[in-house]
C-alpha cells in the first residue's frame, strides 16, 4: 500500500472518530440539559426493550467496591400500578404512569458497619443514570422519594418485598403529554475553587 493511501485512511479514520465523539458529546449534553421532571404521560405503553436499555444504564452506574446493591422492580401492568397506588402516597401519578421502576437496596449486599449506607449513594447514582436514559429515549420521568421516610416502609409492605430489600425511590415514566421546559439550575455562587 502506498504511503499516501495509508495516510488517507488514517486521516479518514481520525475524522470519523472525531466526528463520532463530538456527536456523542453533543448528545450527552443535550440529554443532561433536557432532563427534567415529567409528571403527566400519554396513555401509551413503554416497550420492554426500552425499559431494559434504561435498566442497563442504571446498572452502569458507579458503585462502592463494585458491591452493586441495587435491585429494580419494574411495574407496567395497570392492575399492579393501581394496587400500589391504593396503598401509598402519590397514588394518582402512580396510576397514570405507564411504567414504574422501584429502585431498591439489597441490605444483604450492603457494607457492614458505618459504611452500610453506601447503598444509598450507589442506588442514587443508578437512579440518575435511569433518569438520563429515560430522557435519551424521548420519554419523561420523575424520581419520587421514599427512603429514609416512612414511605419506604409503606412501599415495602405494599409490594410484599423481602425483608432485606429497602425501597429508595419510585421512578415513574412514559411518553410525556407535552414538552416540558427544563429548569436552569446553574448557580456559580454554589461553586468554591481551591478553598471554601
Amino acid at each position: 500500500m502506498k504511503k499516501t493511501s495509508y495516510l488517507a485512511i488514517v486521516v479518514l479514520c481520525a475524522l470519523f472518530a472525531t466526528s463520532s465523539y463530538a456527536q456523542n458529546d453533543t448528545d450527552f449534553w443535550s440529554v443532561v440539559k433536557n432532563r427534567t421532571s415529567v409528571r403527566q404521560w400519554q396513555d401509551k405503553p413503554v416497550a420492554k426493550a426500552d425499559i431494559e436499555d434504561i435498566l442497563r444504564a442504571g446498572m452502569s452506574a458507579p458503585t462502592a467496591m463494585n458491591k452493586q446493591p441495587w435491585r429494580f422492580l419494574v411495574i407496567t401492568d395497570a392492575k399492579e400500578r393501581n394496587a400500589l397506588a391504593d396503598k401509598v402516597g402519590r397514588g394518582d401519578m402512580i396510576r397514570k404512569a405507564p411504567a414504574i421502576i422501584v429502585v431498591c437496596g439489597d441490605m444483604s449486599d450492603a457494607f457492614p458497619g458505618d459504611a452500610r449506607d453506601f447503598w444509598v449513594e450507589d442506588c442514587s447514582a443508578a437512579s440518575e443514570n435511569i433518569l438520563l436514559a429515560i430522557t435519551a429515549k424521548g420519554l419523561g420521568g420523575v424520581w419520587t422519594g421514599a427512603y429514609p421516610t416512612k414511605r419506604s416502609q409503606e412501599i415495602h409492605d405494599a409490594l410484599g418485598l423481602p425483608e432485606n430489600i429497602v425501597p429508595l425511590n419510585v421512578i415513574l415514566f412514559g411518553y410525556p403529554k407535552d414538552t416540558p421546559t427544563p429548569k436552569d439550575k446553574w448557580k456559580p455562587e454554589n461553586i468554591h475553587w481551591e478553598k471554601w
